[in-house]
């Protein structure tokens, strides 16, 4: 299971590698059927879009392989360009041009879908096209740079964590990924450092608060 809590498609999938500023990152995208799970968790695909790409992929996995290099290298892209964001400078030249030459892959795909007197965005592949989760990402990626909501981009206080979020709490007071997760590992540390400062205090003396 992926931990999805970063606010917006693309940052969920910039979040797929755990403990990235710990000096022991966890790689959540190890092969092409773990890059699926993650698509059908985030409702990119559905159940039956997972069963027909897994089967694809099976059936040529130099394709799946070359498709998770790719996403890897759009994912890292988006995760570095995000966190530059959240943190002032901006994302480099390298990342953005990065980052438009996947949008413009995936927009060749975008078509207006009628049903009816109705009509939806949708998106043409070739046949169990193994790249079909990239393009929704990337529109997440544009839609989030160009909205009205990239000045409420984070990077989780964790010093170990460095997943990014958006922060759409109402005084714009969050400070972790998941307060499940990060938050709660840091109400345990706080925890034990009260408890071991009440212990080593001289009798008589109260701890420090800090």
């Amino acid at each position: 299971m992926f931990h999805l809590s970063g606010g917006r498609l693309c940052l969920d999938f910039a979040n797929t590698v755990s403990w990235r500023a710990s000096d022991r990152p966890i790689e959540r995208l190890e092969s092409y059927a773990d890059l699926l799970a993650w698509s059908r968790q985030a409702g990119v695909v559905t159940a039956g879009e997972a069963r027909t790409l897994a089967s694809a992929g099976r059936r040529r996995p130099a394709e799946a392989r070359r498709v998770l290099g790719q996403a890897i290298g759009l994912r890292e892209a988006i995760y570095r360009a995000f966190t530059r964001i959240a943190e002032g400078p901006g994302p480099t030249p390298a990342d953005l041009a990065a980052l438009n030459a996947g949008l413009a892959e995936a927009l060749a795909r975008r078509r207006v879908m009628g049903r009816g007197r109705r009509f939806s965005f949708g998106w043409t592949t070739p046949e169990a096209g193994l790249d079909r989760m990239l393009g929704p990402v990337m529109q997440s990626v544009a839609e989030l740079l160009v909205g009205e909501e990239l000045s409420h981009l984070r990077t989780c206080a964790s010093p170990t964590c460095g997943w990014v979020f958006l922060d759409t709490t109402r005084n714009r007071s969050r400070r972790w990924c998941d307060m499940r997760v990060c938050g709660n590992r840091a109400k345990v540390r706080r925890h034990y450092r009260r408890r071991g400062a009440r212990r080593g205090a001289p009798r008589g003396q109260a701890p420090s608060p800090r």
